[in-house]
């Protein structure tokens, strides 16, 4: 019985933020240690020959209902991001350098709540400094370290490992082998975690 969730996510995923209010409870309660994996999504549709379900305009309807629905069921905050879509290929460097730098903690909720929560125009740099000065991180630090080529390859090893694993998109979660994708799996992923049938 695998005692470890992984969770990959991008922060342009609405259903990822939804998921990742609810995966800390749900490894707590299983007993596991969670373990953050952010990829970049547009990689991911590009390798999969996937896409965002926002570019197919009866998906995008219906998720207009059921996104606030599972907010509700959370109780937890959100608002559809009225700048969407965001190119989040920043923000997921940003990731990958919050988790080798040592700020991934203070990094990740801000980036999620400043996306589906507050409705931040994250395309425009300079919100996304201001975002991370409300933090208490460095901007300046920020925009140079999402240059760097251990940045850079981090993201694209987790986005790849992603890939090779099957994922074809976010919010994807694994126990073991088993891959669960979506934010409604998640009492499969628990009952996975505690070693309970499916």
């Amino acid at each position: 019985m695998s005692r470890t969730l992984e969770f990959y996510f991008d922060y342009g995923s609405p259903y990822s933020y939804l998921a990742d209010t609810q995966v800390e409870a749900v490894a707590r309660r299983a007993g596991a240690t969670l373990v953050r994996k952010p990829m970049l999504l547009g990689g991911v549709f590009k390798a999969t020959g996937n896409s965002s379900p926002a570019t197919q305009p009866q998906k995008s309807r219906w998720s207009a209902f059921d996104m606030p629905m599972w907010a509700r069921h959370y109780g937890v905050p959100f608002q559809r991001n009225p700048h969407f879509p965001v190119n989040t290929l920043a923000l997921m460097r940003g990731a990958a350098a919050a988790e080798l730098d040592g700020t991934f903690a203070t990094y990740h909720p801000a980036m999620f709540r400043a996306m589906w929560v507050e409705g931040r125009n994250l395309n425009d740099i300079k919100e996304v400094a201001a975002v991370l000065a409300a933090a208490g991180l460095d901007a300046a630090h920020f925009a140079k370290r999402i240059q760097d080529q251990d940045v850079k390859d981090r993201l694209k090893a987790t986005t790849d490992e992603a890939v090779a694993r099957g994922v074809f998109g976010a919010p994807t979660l694994f126990v073991g082998d088993m891959m669960f994708f979506g934010n409604d799996r998640l009492s499969f992923v628990e009952k996975a975690l505690k070693g309970e049938p499916l």
